[in-house]
């Protein structure tokens, strides 16, 4: 019987093409579809691409995309924060048009059980699926400052489900461009800020816990989640993304989530 596909995308450059193989191996560890992955870029090597074509062997292929980010050329950017970030939110313009729905991936995760039930959403009248990881008044600060017209989750745009057939459909190219050129000053995290402020109310929100786990939520649990340990963890969390600056492969790491990091780590060097 031949496997269901799923599709991923990522968007990185060089500097991410490591931790993106160990995410990828424990993707095909905990899944049982086939993958196809689309890499949006603007520089990588065929050499690279072939790297990550490697980890995924007979289960997956690679899409290569190489975007002309001339358009970009005024938009925000850091050191933590290159332009590349920015090609997820117009991941409908470069993808192939048949494809109706992809899940978003950043190369700072890795996945530690199916995704078949977040894939599979119904998105309905929703450009995105995503988890936030803030409530209460700092959610409130993000709808101020992002001037959201209408409430709804600030996200982190690690990990997204994306309806491209309604982004292509409704989504103005424009509005992201005047939104960034009227916000410049208070996009501290430039692409989730951008979607969250202007997409806000088209989001479907998912439980972090098991979508988008990170250490901070981890060790930021009031005493009454004295559930939520490393069993837990493992048992219910599907993702588990490395986010901000604290990196499971840069010394020191503080935390304990980058046991299930050095796990997978550990399934890219037995399958190469």
């Amino acid at each position: 019987m031949e496997r269901a596909t799923m599709n991923i995308l990522v968007t990185l450059n060089s500097g991410y093409i490591p931790p993106l193989k160990v995410m990828l191996a424990s993707l095909l560890a905990h899944n049982e579809e086939q993958v196809r992955v689309y890499i949006l870029h603007h520089s990588l090597s065929a050499e690279e691409l072939s790297q990550v074509q490697r980890v995924l062997g007979e289960r997956g292929t690679v899409e290569s995309v190489w975007v002309d980010d001339e358009m970009l050329a005024e938009a925000p950017v850091t050191d933590r924060y290159p332009r590349e970030m920015y090609y997820r939110i117009f991941a409908a313009r470069y993808l192939p048009e048949d494809l109706e729905r992809v899940l978003y991936l950043d190369p700072d995760l890795v996945v530690n059980g199916p995704l078949n039930e977040l894939y599979e959403l119904e998105l309905g009248d929703h450009y995105f699926a995503a988890a936030s990881h803030v409530k209460g008044s700092m959610q409130k600060i993000n709808e101020m400052r992002l001037e959201m017209e209408e409430p709804g989750p600030y996200i982190n745009s690690g990990v997204m489900l994306m309806n491209l057939a309604l982004l292509r459909r409704e989504q103005d190219y424009d509005d992201v461009f005047r939104y960034i050129e009227s916000h410049r000053k208070v996009l501290f995290l430039p692409d989730q800020d951008i979607i969250s402020g202007l997409y806000s109310s088209r989001i479907l929100p998912v439980d972090p816990y098991r979508y988008n786990m990170t250490e901070r939520l981890f060790v930021l649990r009031p005493e009454s989640d004295a559930w939520l340990d490393l069993d837990w963890v493992r048992a219910n969390a599907a993702i588990i993304h490395y986010c901000g600056r604290n990196k499971p492969w840069r010394e020191p790491y503080l935390g304990k989530l980058d046991v299930f990091f050095k796990e997978a780590q550990a399934l890219l060097a037995i399958d190469q």
